[in-house]
């Protein structure tokens, strides 16, 4: 559930109403059906595995192959099903969904507190792949594709809403910018990357309501 969690940036909400036939390994995707999936504002959206390593890929893989093939659970089965004791273990699953997410993020907390870890509730996740997002991408069409993958209407409700730039990263980043770089060096297109706020900022605009003449 941790390395979905990963992987996909899925709600809570979502992932207690997912059934195996929205996960499709061979595409690497999760179609988040919002007429089967508790969805943020009801949204229909396909969200492809980031890409967090194969280790946490092969995690996702193993547990839909046990639930597949050794349980014998069909498309309409829960992906992450109901437990007997709130902890996720083959021998204790039931062929429901849980009711509430509340049992979800005791699981998390157990887990993070079995490993010896400080717990980390399951939307920082989503804070952390946005932030990574910020590191891997080059160009205003990846960024675009990684707030899609998130769900997000658009870029600016990533930045707004999870582009917070941590202090030590803040003071890397202002003293990098006192340092002699060459345009060459940059791969990003600012011109495309101004033409995308443009667009997200008139989308925003128009969805609140207000023209500009």
């Amino acid at each position: 559930m941790i390395a979905f969690t990963y992987a996909t940036g899925a709600r809570v909400s979502a992932m207690a109403s997912l059934k195996l036939k929205h996960i499709d390994l061979m595409a690497g995707s999760v179609f988040q059906d919002a007429r089967d999936v508790n969805t943020k504002s009801s949204k229909t959206f396909t969200t492809y595995f980031f890409p967090v390593g194969d280790a946490v890929l092969t995690i996702i893989r193993e547990w839909v192959d046990y639930l597949r093939n050794e349980r014998l659970w069909g498309n309409e089965d829960p992906l992450f099903p109901k437990t007997e004791n709130h902890i996720l273990q083959a021998a204790d699953i039931k062929k429901e969904h849980w009711s509430t997410t509340s049992s979800i993020r005791k699981i998390f907390s157990d887990a993070f507190v079995s490993a010896g870890l400080p717990y980390f509730n399951p939307h920082s996740f989503r804070t952390t792949l946005v932030q990574f997002g910020e590191v891997v991408c080059q160009t205003p069409e990846e960024f675009k594709s990684w707030s899609q993958n998130m769900g997000h209407e658009g870029v600016l409700t990533t930045f707004f809403s999870y582009g917070e730039v941590q202090q030590t990263r803040q003071a890397e980043l202002i003293q990098q910018l006192g340092k002699p770089r060459g345009i060459d060096s940059q791969n990003i297109d600012m011109k495309a990357m101004a033409k995308v706020f443009a667009r997200e900022m008139a989308s925003q605009n128009m969805q609140n309501g207000i023209s500009h003449d």
